[in-house]
């Protein structure tokens, strides 16, 4: 396993719609893999293929308080959604950020897990919203985007900012 370089928003490549996976196989697995070492290593709760330049449906999510629970879901669709709940999130793709975003409190998601089996998983609180996150994330959606044009043109500025400083 390795841990992958990540995305940092405004990077273009974080608002590509990532493509279904056809077939869970090694090469998902090891993906799903550096994808949890790569989460772990961050740290972070939650990762999307996408952030990690790989365009498919594929997300990890651990909202356990020691990190050994860690979640997987291949093909995530949202089967139902219901309540409103309003949490802060940060993002791995936009570090040292966090905002307040509102999103359905209670979910059902069908996916696969890494054998390829379907399964339906019902989630409230942390685990719905991180679960809606990165589903935005396989839809070409940043988090910053909920949040006012004036906002995000200072989210812009400031990791720009940040990224020149570091060179």
């Amino acid at each position: 396993m390795a841990v992958l370089p990540l995305l940092h928003y405004p990077d273009q490549r974080l608002h590509t719609v990532a493509k279904p996976v056809a077939q869970v196989d090694d090469s998902i697995r090891r993906l799903i893999g550096d994808m949890a070492e790569t989460m772990y290593a961050a740290p972070g709760i939650g990762l999307a293929a996408t952030q990690v330049d790989v365009h498919k449906r594929v997300i990890v999510v651990d909202v356990s308080e020691h990190g050994d629970n860690l979640q997987v879901f291949i093909n995530p669709v949202l089967v139902s959604k219901d309540g409103q709940c309003e949490r802060e999130e940060g993002c791995l793709s936009v570090p040292g950020i966090y905002d307040k975003v509102t999103r359905a409190e209670h979910i059902v998601v069908e996916a696969l897990d890494r054998q390829g089996q379907r399964f339906t998983l019902a989630a409230d609180g942390l685990l719905a919203t991180c679960i809606q996150h990165e589903m935005d994330h396989l839809e070409g959606r940043v988090f910053v985007e909920y949040l006012s044009q004036l906002k995000q043109t200072r989210i812009k500025t400031r990791l720009r900012k940040r990224a020149r400083e570091t060179l």
